[in-house]
């Protein structure tokens, strides 16, 4: 059985921290949901985890719902959140509606997340309405970057924070079941986190958030160019991988693989017959 969002609500009620991380296949999303990890994010990231853009925004909903379905299919247990992307939950209600349920519907994504706050409960409290759960996000919302100016700490002046209180008090109000807290003073965190009764989930947020959120790339140490401030990279995989595939080519090139154990036999007599069917004949 999947987790749900009321067992994710129950674990801040019970003090219970936990972990969430991206997942864009089957099969990072069986390994993760093999360890145990709750929530599984099928996150706009993806687009430069994966995709190669500079950013979040030109990943199309046809993108989400192809890795979503991957990600469901990989996985048992593990809440499965759908990442709305840049411009498709904004022109209307109902455009939310629709897109968010194809979410559900076509990508077997149990929840949406979008990011905004007090400008998007309507939003929220629509999706949540009609029975789709919501995981709210607000903080540093890369969708949008241009606005912001890049990928900057958010909620450093008194203005600044009291706003961030107010969108996270406005995604609870709206019904959200958690919402993410990117890119925000460790402090301002923590006041949200206490006076909110649904789970935040920090990701450059510091150590207060009721539970942490990364991108699994970044921990994996898959783009060793790029490691956010906010992340730890636990592995180093991307030059495990390099030298797993120069020792792969350097044995081709010497002619040591693939050999006798990497092959495939046929039984000798067809091999025989075989030999003689194709001898030249005189």
């Amino acid at each position: 059985m999947r987790v749900t969002t009321s067992d994710i609500r129950k674990m801040k009620t019970e003090g219970k921290r936990f972990a969430a991380l991206t997942a864009y296949d089957a099969v990072t999303a069986r390994i993760l949901d093999e360890v145990g990890v709750p929530l599984l994010l099928v996150g706009d990231s993806l687009g430069m985890a994966v995709l190669g853009y500079e950013n979040t925004i030109p990943v199309t909903l046809a993108d989400i719902l192809h890795h979503t379905r991957a990600v469901v299919r990989g996985s048992r247990r593990a809440l499965i959140v759908a990442d709305m992307p840049f411009m498709t939950y904004h022109r209307s209600l109902d455009q939310a509606l629709e897109n968010a349920g194809r979410c559900i519907q076509e990508g077997g994504a149990q929840a949406v997340k979008l990011e905004g706050g007090r400008i998007m409960a309507e939003t929220i409290e629509r999706l949540v309405a009609v029975g789709i759960p919501v995981l709210g996000h607000i903080g540093l919302t890369p969708q949008s970057v241009h606005q912001l100016g890049g990928f900057k700490v958010q909620g450093k002046t008194l203005d600044a924070a009291r706003r961030l209180v107010d969108d996270a008090h406005a995604v609870e109000g709206a019904g959200a079941f958690a919402v993410v807290l990117e890119c925000i003073p460790a402090e301002v965190a923590r006041l949200i986190t206490e006076r909110l009764s649904i789970p935040t989930i920090g990701i450059g947020a510091g150590p207060f958030c009721d539970a942490e959120i990364q991108v699994s790339s970044d921990i994996l140490g898959w783009l060793p160019d790029f490691t956010p401030k906010h992340t730890r990279p636990y592995a180093q995989l991307a030059h495990e991988a390099a030298a797993a595939f120069r020792s792969f080519q350097e044995d081709v090139a010497a002619g040591s693989f693939p050999t006798a154990k990497e092959s495939f036999s046929v039984p000798d007599d067809v091999l025989v017959q075989l030999r003689k069917e194709l001898s030249p004949t005189r």
